[in-house]
């Protein structure tokens, strides 16, 4: 019995003093390629390990999945992003102004309208044309 746990106590030692040393991942670095919205593979690859790693070590660090905490961390770049967007509007760039006024508060081109008003018009003459024709045949 004491030679089984000599035995075990060399195999546990052994694999101790050869088994791979441990992929560093530094977490400011992870959070901030989260931000700027890098997939598992794309992080994986910066720190030089497999996906499996990384979550492995999300686990290990903030007890979720990897697709918990990217979900969470890739806020702040989405954030950063939109802020940015609305100083290069207010900065007077004229592509994100009728972009961001598109998004958030539902304005469209003048000529989509124009066009839809027309289409509108379009039909009703058809209509009145048929309606014609009919009366025209009785």
């Amino acid at each position: 019995m004491a030679s089984c746990a000599i035995e075990f106590k060399k195999n546990i030692a052994y694999h101790l003093i050869m088994a791979r040393p441990q992929t560093e991942i530094k977490k400011e670095e992870f959070e901030k390629l989260c931000h700027i919205q890098c997939t598992r593979e794309e992080i994986a690859a910066w720190f030089n390990c497999s996906h499996d790693t990384i979550e492995r070590w999300c686990r290990r660090i903030y007890k979720l999945s990897f697709a918990s905490v990217f979900e969470q961390k890739r806020q702040g770049g989405c954030i950063s992003l939109r802020r940015a967007q609305f100083q290069e509007a207010l900065k007077g760039n004229t592509a994100l102004l009728i972009w961001l006024g598109k998004q958030y508060l539902g304005q469209t081109d003048v000529e989509k309208a124009e066009r839809k008003i027309l289409n509108e018009k379009i039909n009703e003459i058809h209509e009145q044309i048929n309606v014609l024709k009919l009366i025209k045949e009785e």
